[in-house]
């Protein structure tokens, strides 16, 4: 371990939170032609991005690369953890052609590489498994040169719900630890921790060639020493891949900053989790689960 990440270690806040965002922080409003070109697709085809859901700083950079995340199963979760922008409450009837419209956009942007995600949907009796499987499979038949990426929920961990998505052969499976055990149940009221773990294992059982992704949010209060035990334990669990970002209040109604973590400060955590033995990890302030994705994929070796 680095010495200056050794000195912060135990320490909450390094100084209090400066009345407005680091210049790290702060990026282009988007508006370029095709910002507004894929906008208008989307609406067109009554389709939802955690781009615009989850109110992503990143939206105006990866859509101008012709690049977007698509969030299947409506925009209303069953869930409604603390950190999140994503409406919740009672979601809408399943759309059975929502995986065909998903499918004619990737083809339409001739995307190389799809990250498809979704709220959580507890009032399924899949939990949503079934059109995530076609989802996949339909993109891979309209696009055939096209990978696709899985940011799935957690499905409550039923091994058949995994099965099925794994069968329909996404090229990563990707599902977000989110923060530490010590914050699970303020932050993520409806997830588990040791769920999170149980999931990589029976992926990692079930489809052993299929690379595994994760994401953890810095910012809600967190040590970095449980930053770096989270990061043992998903490299126990044999995940691939890795991002670290910031958390971003999206709201007064929702759980505060702690800290702002600094770009020296993500960049010592990636030497860090390359240390640890991970394929790939994608660590700075703006990163998201979906930031760069397709540079990702090809980074890690896995595709795309």
């Amino acid at each position: 371990m680095s010495d200056t990440l050794y000195q912060i270690m135990g320490r909450h806040r390094v100084q209090p939170l400066p009345e407005r965002k680091p210049s790290w922080l702060k990026v282009k409003a988007p508006g370029g032609a095709n910002y507004i070109r894929l906008k208008s697709l989307m609406r067109e085809m009554g389709l939802h991005t955690v781009c615009e859901e989850a109110h992503c700083p990143n939206v105006g950079e990866c859509w101008e690369h012709g690049a977007a995340t698509f969030m299947i199963l409506g925009d209303v979760c069953t869930r409604n953890c603390g950190y999140c922008a994503v409406a919740h409450g009672r979601p809408p009837v399943t759309d059975l052609e929502e995986p065909s419209r998903v499918a004619a956009a990737a083809a339409t942007m001739n995307l190389r590489h799809v990250v498809i995600t979704s709220v959580d949907r507890d009032d399924l009796p899949d939990f949503g498994a079934g059109i995530f499987a076609e989802t996949i499979r339909l993109v891979h038949e309209r696009v055939p040169t096209c990978s696709v990426e899985v940011l799935v929920p957690d499905f409550q961990g039923d091994e058949a719900a995994i099965l099925k998505v794994l069968e329909a052969r996404p090229e990563i499976y990707n599902h977000n630890t989110e923060t530490v055990p010590r914050l699970y149940k303020r932050a993520r009221p409806g997830g588990r921790y040791e769920r999170v773990m149980s999931i990589f294992r029976l992926v990692k059982r079930l489809a052993p060639d299929i690379p595994t992704k994760t994401g953890i949010m810095l910012g809600l209060g967190e040590t970095i020493e449980e930053v770096l035990v989270v990061m043992r334990d998903l490299r126990e669990v044999d995940v691939d891949i890795l991002t670290l970002g910031q958390y971003l209040r999206p709201s007064n109604d929702h759980l505060p900053m702690d800290r702002y973590y600094t770009p020296e400060e993500f960049a010592l955590l990636r030497t860090e989790g390359l240390a640890m033995g991970y394929r790939h990890v994608e660590s700075g302030p703006l990163v998201r689960s979906s930031y760069h994705a397709w540079e990702q994929v090809q980074a890690a070796g896995v595709g795309g």
